[in-house]
């Protein structure tokens, strides 16, 4: 492996970051299943407004805890470098998820359990193509955060003069 490929997938990174990644993942599927219960809009509608709720979360703790970027002064310059990365991550995970749902309930019509002593129905295809997406997520906030969001590319200043 060569040195770049080295500094890029370093372990300590990599495990703060599961770590982070995984706390933004409970979540969104915490607040997904919200929405749907509390204002009854259906899965693929609470994929967007879960993932932002898990964006703000994700935020703190990537600042926090990985890539060892908790004492930099740049924090506006991240968390714009930032939206921009998650709002494409976001748009992957969200494709990922609905295709896959389509796939999976394809393949294995009425994925769900009834909740014992509830009306609530657990859809295991939802949580299947939320993982799918989570996945696609992932590799793609990881590899772009460590490389353009906590990295100083010029990109904010130049963005910051284009719309001045």
């Amino acid at each position: 492996m060569t040195h770049k490929a080295q500094k890029l997938f370093n372990k300590k990174d990599l495990l703060a970051y599961l770590f982070v990644a995984g706390t933004g993942a409970c979540v969104q599927l915490l607040f997904g299943s919200l929405f749907q219960d509390w204002f009854s809009i259906s899965y693929k509608w609470s994929i967007p407004p879960a993932y932002f709720v898990s964006l703000i979360v994700g935020f703190i703790l990537t600042k926090l805890f990985a890539f060892d970027v908790r004492n930099t002064e740049k924090t506006q310059r991240e968390m714009v470098k930032f939206l921009m990365v998650s709002l494409f991550s976001g748009l992957l995970m969200w494709i990922t998820a609905i295709i896959s749902l389509q796939i999976i309930n394809y393949i294995f019509p009425k994925m769900e359990l009834s909740m014992p002593f509830s009306e609530k129905r657990f859809h295991i295809d939802q949580l299947l193509s939320t993982i799918a997406g989570m996945g696609i997520s992932f590799i793609s906030n990881y590899y772009l955060h460590k490389t353009f969001t906590f990295k100083n590319t010029g990109f904010y200043d130049r963005l910051k003069t284009v719309l001045k």
